[in-house]
């Protein structure tokens, strides 16, 4: 009976110590011991996650001493959750990410066959994350297709809910997609469908609500970090109303909220067309700071940037909702099926994704301790096989072995 107290009591005194990230005032309001979701991911997740974890405690370790600690609280999705539960995504997943706000996980699996179509995207639609953001930078000693990578140094925000991210579309020669046909045909007059009869048919809506709620995330974000250069990434030299929308609602929303930054200087808002902004990234990528592109241009210009430094291996992202403060940080790579359980993986798009998610919460100290961990095993080209591959005479590390190098030089 003792022993039953005693464990009681001690159940008890965590659950006062962990508390949730909250949203007062539209800021967030951060606890000193934090409960942090986190979904482990499909394939490599377990590899990365169990050994990413074991950084980012001793980071904050290092950075707060005993005065902060994160709580981690697993939830279930992807083929974990289908095994365990029978769901893809189960429904205390979302309400738990809605009740913590901030979480993180690694790559999620796409199941086969009809419903969901991609985890990833079912996460962003259910949560309206609508910005996904993606910072891109060079670490010296990683192979790069490049002579100077290093000039790559941007942040890329891609609209997260809109355009094909909507997912409206219509199989070919379906009878959906023959009546979609004849309405635009009869009631809107369109006569530049080629093939009517057997024309797959999607719809891409971009609207000005959720260009100007991206854009705006992304001007903030320039102004906090101190860069004045905006891109505004479109097609709208073919589709006027669409992507030339979203390049004019831009356009406005600067000139409206953002007048006395644009007058002192302090932000520039410029456009580029998307296929000259691929152009431009390999030419003059130092030409670009912060990047706010549609769905479809920005995925596009994701893996394209990330390509430039690494790869997507070493590219973290997150997905945001500035407004809610709802955000999750992932693994932006694959599930890599062929090397999973094989303690080959590389953890460092997770580990910096989870550096972004520290400077979110305000704990950029231990983002810190983890960048320059990294940034100083890479410079020594310890890395793992997917970098050292690419490297003559360079040995392969282990996802662990690569970890024990990080928790060796976090300082």
């Amino acid at each position: 009976m003792l022993a039953l107290k005693i464990y009681i009591i001690f159940l008890l005194g965590g659950d006062k110590m962990a508390e949730r990230i909250r949203l007062v005032n539209k800021q967030l309001l951060v606890p000193d011991n934090p409960v942090v979701p986190y979904i482990e991911g499909d394939g490599i997740g377990h590899d990365i996650w169990e050994n990413a974890q074991l950084v980012l405690d001793k980071a904050v370790e290092i950075a707060y001493k005993s005065s902060r600690k994160i709580f981690w609280k697993e939830i279930l999705a992807g083929e974990k959750a289908f095994r365990l539960t029978g769901e893809w995504l189960p429904e205390e997943t979302l309400t738990t990410i809605q009740h913590h706000l901030v979480a993180i996980k690694g790559p999620l699996t796409t199941p086969v066959g009809g419903g969901i179509r991609s985890l990833n995207v079912a996460l962003r639609q259910e949560l309206d994350l609508y910005a996904c953001v993606r910072p891109v930078r060079y670490f010296a000693g990683v192979p790069s297709p490049l002579r100077h990578p290093e000039k790559t140094n941007m942040t890329i925000f891609r609209e997260n809910t809109e355009d094909i991210y909507a997912g409206i579309e219509w199989e070919g020669e379906s009878d959906e997609a023959q009546q979609v046909i004849q309405f635009l045909q009869k009631e809107m007059g369109i006569d530049k469908i080629r093939f009517p009869k057997t024309s797959a048919i999607g719809i891409k809506p971009i609207s000005r609500q959720g260009s100007e709620r991206l854009i705006r995330a992304a001007i903030h974000y320039a102004l906090s970090a101190n860069v004045k250069n905006v891109t505004l990434v479109h097609k709208g030299n073919i589709q006027k109303f669409t992507e030339g929308g979203f390049r004019k609602w831009g356009y406005e929303l600067a000139e409206k909220e953002f007048a006395k930054e644009l007058a002192a200087g302090k932000l520039i808002v410029t456009d580029v067309i998307a296929d000259n902004f691929l152009q431009q990234i390999l030419l003059n990528p130092e030409k670009f700071q912060v990047v706010a592109l549609t769905n479809l241009n920005g995925d596009y210009v994701s893996d394209a940037l990330a390509a430039q430094v690494g790869g997507i291996g070493i590219a973290p992202g997150a997905n945001i909702n500035y407004e809610t403060g709802h955000a999750i940080f992932e693994a932006t790579h694959g599930t890599a099926p062929d090397i999973a359980n094989q303690n080959k993986a590389n953890p460092c798009s997770l580990l910096l994704s989870a550096c972004m998610m520290f400077d979110y919460i305000g704990w950029s100290e231990a983002a810190q301790v983890i960048i320059k961990a990294i940034e100083k095993a890479l410079a020594l080209q310890k890395m793992t096989d997917d970098f050292a591959s690419q490297i003559e005479g360079v040995p392969a590390l282990s996802t662990s072995d690569f970890t024990q190098v990080l928790l060796d030089f976090l300082a």
